[in-house]
């Protein structure tokens, strides 16, 4: 009886480092890295007419954790958001090289930076744990939404280091249903308040009995004021 493939790579040693390619062309340790960000609690972010949000899903069923300490959209600048999918303590190390870098470019520059640059270096430093040895790839994906000269912007970077720009995404558990009825749904002319309403029913849809309104946290930037603004639970349904 034949061995399986995967069996066979596995004993042959394909999966025990992130730089060696298997017979097919695969890096199996990205390929198990991608299974633990869509393991990962799930964010959809939008742009619309008149700004860009991410929505998100923070998970959080214990009781005894301070609600606060468990966000998971974080700030990058006053101009930019983030929300990660995967392991996030890996995901607090990229988030904390985005902040440096948005703070060293105001210094430098006297001026915010571009959301496409924060989203370029992250995707970087993860290419580089494909790269090299005797480190694990990181197994987060991260979403960035900002403002850049008036208009919204949303960013994905995966596992292996890519990235790509989006009128709207999801990263996390899910994720491919929710793309599926964004493909639908997503109009570009879409306010704020209907694209968070569409958001929220789609994940409604895709999650079913797991859905908890409660559990929910938003976060949006408008095109023409500045600041980041925040909601969670019910409250998210009343943004005007």
């Amino acid at each position: 009886m034949e061995m399986p493939i995967d069996m066979q790579h596995q004993q042959m040693g394909y999966d025990r480092t992130a730089t060696m390619f298997s017979p097919e062309g695969h890096l199996l340790q990205v390929e198990y890295a991608e299974k633990t960000v869509r393991l990962g609690s799930l964010s959809i972010g939008m742009v619309c007419s008149d700004g860009v949000f991410i929505l998100a899903d923070k998970r959080n069923e214990d009781t005894l954790i301070v609600p606060s300490s468990a966000q998971k959209i974080y700030e990058i600048d006053e101009h930019m958001i983030a929300s990660v999918a995967g392991i996030i303590s890996d995901a607090r190390v990229l988030i904390d090289k985005a902040q440096l870098l948005a703070q060293q470019n105001r210094i430098t520059y006297d001026s915010s930076i571009e959301p496409e640059l924060i989203i370029k270096e992250i995707s970087n430093l993860k290419q580089q744990f494909t790269q090299y040895g005797g480190a694990r790839p990181f197994g987060v994906s991260v979403m960035v939404a900002g403002i850049q000269d008036k208009k919204g912007r949303l960013y994905t970077s995966d596992i292996t280091g890519n990235y790509y720009e989006y009128y709207a995404n999801a990263i996390g558990e899910d994720d491919s249903a929710i793309k599926d009825q964004l493909r639908e749904k997503y109009k570009k002319d879409i306010t704020l308040k209907k694209g968070i309403e569409v958001a929220v029913e789609i994940m409604k849809k895709v999650r079913g009995e797991k859905f908890k309104i409660d559990k929910l946290e938003l976060a949006y930037l408008e095109n023409e004021k500045s600041g980041i603004k925040r909601t969670e639970g019910r409250k998210i349904l009343e943004i005007k």
